[in-house]
């Protein structure tokens, strides 16, 4: 059975830094895109980053780009998503999902649970002082 498995979160303070991690089993993970998809309370589901499986530049929201990485070890099956300079609104749970589109299209970076093939069970960053 696939299965993305995400954790690090916690809470943390603004300007703070947090790293998640999803580790995935059950298929091919070095063939697959991945993203981080997240959702704020009360919120819609928001697209955050993605990484190609093979050579190609991580792709990053307006929201987030300067101070999220997202970063994979094929080797380990394992995605990550290095959160710097956190800020109130990054406050949400934060899941790994595999993309059924390219990045280049806008439904690569959608916020549409059904354009994802599979989706972890998330992870939960609060942002609080």
């Amino acid at each position: 059975d696939v299965q993305l498995v995400e954790s690090g979160g916690g809470l943390v303070q603004p300007g703070g830094s947090l790293t998640l991690s999803c580790v995935a089993s059950g298929f091919t993970f070095s063939t697959y895109a991945m993203s981080w998809v997240r959702q704020a309370p009360g919120k819609d589901l928001e697209w955050v980053a993605g990484a190609t499986g093979g050579p190609g530049h991580p792709v990053y929201s307006d929201s987030v780009k300067g101070r999220f990485t997202i970063s994979r070890d094929n080797a380990k099956n394992t995605l990550y998503l290095q959160m710097r300079s956190v800020k109130t609104e990054d406050t949400a749970v934060y899941y790994c999902a595999t993309p059924r589109y390219e990045f280049d299209l806008p439904a690569g970076r959608s916020n549409r649970r059904a354009d994802y093939y599979y989706w972890g069970q998330g992870t939960q960053v609060t942002v609080s002082s």
